[in-house]
């Protein structure tokens, strides 16, 4: 028949898609994948190893900012309350001989985020180095 039905002695086309030669094509390519898959070898990276550290890092100085706003600084188990102004003294007496002692930042979650980043800034602005945040880890 061709491209053309004949009926009748007119020509009518035919508006049909073969799909089988896709079809085929398709699963030849699936074939090809599946048997080239196992012999392609996946790229293994080399992590660098790390040994034990010498010293036990340092216990870092705590500032806690509360709901209400106020600072206190922990020094050890005790907590000493603190104003802004007094922040910095407070924590280089707490750093001692050591001003690379790390400040961790601990803030109650209701707390207002200008309170701890005013407390931020004053660490910062004061050259303490090692200024981070303290954030709860859930397991």
């Amino acid at each position: 028949m061709g491209l053309f039905n004949q009926k009748k002695g007119r020509r009518r086309l035919v508006s049909d898609i073969n799909v089988v030669p896709y079809i085929d094509v398709m699963l030849v390519l699936v074939v090809i994948l599946m048997v080239s898959a196992p012999f392609v070898n996946p790229s293994v990276v080399n992590l660098p190893s790390v040994s034990k550290a010498s010293k036990a890092p340092d216990k870092p100085v705590e500032v806690i900012v509360f709901a209400d706003g106020k600072l206190s600084v922990r020094q050890g188990k005790d907590l000493t309350p603190v104003t802004v102004a007094g922040l910095i003294d407070a924590v280089k007496h707490v750093q001692g001989d050591k001003p690379e002692t790390p400040v961790v930042i601990m803030a109650d979650k209701s707390v207002r985020y200008e309170a701890v980043i005013e407390a931020l800034k004053v660490l910062q602005n004061a050259g303490i180095a090692r200024v981070g945040l303290s954030l709860q880890v859930h397991k």
